[in-house]
C-alpha cells in the first residue's frame, strides 16, 4: 500500500503529463499536469477515447495504429517515442514529445503515455529559423551591396587613373609651356631692356628729366616681368623634381658682398643695404646658386616692402654647428592672420596693396632651403618690419 501511495504521489506531482489508456484506447487515468496541458478536468476525459486529445489527421489514424500494433506487434509510437500535436479543449494545438509504454496488469494491457510540452522549444526553434532566414537575407543584401561597391570602386579607380593620366599630361604641357614662355619672353624683354638703355644713353645730351623718368619705368617693368618669369620657371622645376642641390665649398662672405652690391643697384632712393658677417670662418659647403636665389628673394622683398630712406640689414654667421643668414627690414610687416600662410605658393598678404609680386618667392626660398637641409623662420610686426632667418646645419 505504501508503494502504491508513493507511486500515485509521484504521478500526481510529475511535471510532465501522464495518461493511461486501455486496449481500446479509452482513457483510464490522467494526472494534473496532463489536465493543465489539455485544459480538461479528469471527469471530462476519463472513459473517453484518447483521440479526443488529438487534432486531425492523428485522430482518425490513432485507432488503426493501436489495432495494427496489437495484431502485428509493429510499433508506430509505442516503445519508440516521437513528436506529435495535442488538441486542447479550446481548440488550439501544441507540440509535445510523446513516449508510450505497454504494461501487463492483472491479465490485461495498459498503455501509458508520457507527455512533455515542447512549445517553448518550438517557438525558440521557429525564432531561430526566422532569424537565420533574416540573416541570410541580410547577408545576401550585403553581398549584393559589396559587389556593387567593388564595381563602383573599380569604376572610380579607372576614373582616377584616367584623371591622373590627364593631370600628368597637363603637367607636362604646363611644364613645356612655362619653359617655352620663359624662353620666348626673355628674348623680347632683353630687346626692350637694351633699347631702353640705348634711349637713355642717346637722350643724355638733351638732359630731359621726363625721358629719364619714363626710361626708368620701362626698366623697372622689364625687371619685374623678368622676376615673375624666373619665379614661375623655378616653381616649375621644383614641381617637376628637377632641382637637385650641388654641394660645394665656397666663400660665403664673398658671395654675400657680391649680392649686396648687386641688390644695392635696384634699391629705392636712399635705401641702404648694410651687410655684416659674424665669425672667423667664411667657407661653407652648400649650393651657392640656390643660396644666392634665397638671399636675393629675401632682399628683393625687403626693398619692395620698405620705403625710401630706410636701412636693410643683411647678416651672415658661421659657428661650430650652423650657418645662419638673416635679412631684416623696417617695412610694412606681415599681418598676424596671414603669417600661417606665408610660405604657401601664390599667397600674398592682405596689406601688399598694389605692390607687384607673384606670391611665389617665399615658397621657393623655403623649398630651396629645405633641399639644402635648412629651414626658414621669421618674425614680423605690422608696420614695424620683418626679420627672416635661414638656418643650415653644418653637420
Amino acid at each position: 500500500m505504501e508503494n502504491a501511495a508513493l507511486l500515485n504521489a509521484i504521478i500526481q506531482n510529475a511535471i510532465d503529463g501522464i495518461i493511461t489508456i486501455d486496449e481500446r484506447g479509452n482513457i483510464e487515468t490522467i494526472n494534473p499536469s496532463a489536465c493543465k496541458l489539455f485544459q480538461y478536468t479528469p471527469q471530462e476525459v476519463v472513459g473517453h477515447n484518447i483521440s479526443m486529445l488529438m487534432p486531425q489527421p492523428y485522430r482518425q489514424e490513432h485507432d488503426s495504429y493501436l489495432n495494427r500494433y496489437q495484431h502485428t506487434g509493429q510499433a508506430h509510437i509505442i516503445g519508440i517515442g516521437r513528436e506529435v500535436i495535442g488538441l486542447k479543449k479550446d481548440g488550439s494545438t501544441f507540440p509535445f514529445k510523446l513516449g508510450v509504454s505497454e504494461v501487463q496488469f492483472l491479465g490485461r494491457k495498459i498503455y501509458t503515455g508520457f507527455i512533455h510540452d515542447i512549445s517553448r522549444e518550438k517557438e525558440a526553434e521557429d525564432q531561430l529559423k526566422e532569424y537565420a532566414t533574416h540573416l541570410e537575407e541580410e547577408v545576401e543584401k550585403r553581398t549584393i551591396w559589396l559587389k556593387d561597391t567593388v564595381t563602383a570602386l573599380e569604376e572610380a579607380k579607372e576614373e582616377v587613373s584616367q584623371s591622373l593620366e590627364k593631370e600628368k599630361e597637363l603637367g607636362q604641357l604646363k611644364s613645356r609651356f612655362v619653359s617655352m614662355a620663359s624662353h620666348e619672353f626673355r628674348t623680347p624683354l632683353s630687346a626692350v631692356q637694351l633699347s631702353a638703355s640705348l634711349i637713355d644713353k642717346y637722350a643724355q645730351p638733351f638732359d630731359n628729366e621726363n625721358i629719364s623718368k619714363h626710361v626708368g619705368k620701362i626698366k623697372n617693368a622689364v625687371g619685374n616681368l623678368t622676376a615673375i618669369l624666373n619665379d614661375f620657371l623655378s616653381l616649375d622645376k621644383l614641381e617637376a623634381g628637377k632641382v637637385e642641390p650641388t654641394f660645394i665649398s665656397f666663400d660665403l662672405v664673398k658671395l654675400a658682398e657680391e649680392i649686396t652690391e648687386e641688390m644695392q643697384l635696384i634699391a629705392k632712393q636712399n635705401q641702404n643695404i648694410i651687410y655684416q658677417h659674424t665669425g672667423t670662418a667664411s667657407i661653407v659647403n652648400l649650393d651657392p646658386n640656390l643660396l644666392k636665389n634665397c638671399i636675393i628673394n629675401l632682399i628683393a622683398n625687403a626693398i619692395k616692402y620698405s620705403g625710401e630712406n630706410t636701412f636693410i640689414e643683411f647678416n651672415t654667421e658661421i659657428n661650430d654647428h650652423t650657418c645662419i643668414v638673416t635679412v631684416k627690414d623696417n617695412g610694412i610687416g606681415i599681418p598676424e592672420t596671414d603669417q600661417k600662410h606665408l610660405f604657401e605658393a601664390f599667397f600674398r598678404a592682405h596689406n601688399t596693396g598694389n605692390i607687384p609680386g607673384t606670391g611665389l618667392g617665399l615658397n621657393i626660398v623655403a623649398r630651396y632651403a629645405s633641399l639644402m637641409n635648412g629651414k626658414v623662420d621669421f618674425n614680423s610686426q605690422l608696420n614695424k618690419g620683418t626679420l627672416f632667418t635661414i638656418t643650415f646645419s653644418l653637420a
